[in-house]
């Protein structure tokens, strides 16, 4: 079976209250988390959230909404590299 599958792309939005309620729309995936770093795949790239006491109250990768609560200290993204084909393309253009 072949299906086409269209990448639907989430709006992105941060919403920070207080420093310690987090509200993260555009979510695509959860990579990993714990009490003091939860990474999560937007379309923007990738989102790290630095803090102590982190917990995940919601998270509905449907709709693409994540709920953090805990002391956040940082929000960092690390750019998805481009894929560009890898060495064997530059070499043979």
């Amino acid at each position: 079976m072949n299906e086409k599958t269209d990448k639907i792309i989430l709006p992105h939005s941060i919403l920070l209250k207080d420093r310690s309620e987090l509200s993260v729309s555009g979510v695509t995936d959860v990579d990993s988390f714990d009490e003091q770093v939860i990474v999560a795949c937007t379309d923007m790239g990738e989102l790290t959230i630095s803090g102590e006491g982190l917990h995940i109250t919601c998270l509905n990768i449907e709709k693409g909404e994540l709920s953090v609560e805990g002391k956040i200290c940082a929000m960092t993204y690390l750019e998805r590299p481009e894929r560009s084909g890898g060495f064997f393309s530059k070499v043979f253009r």
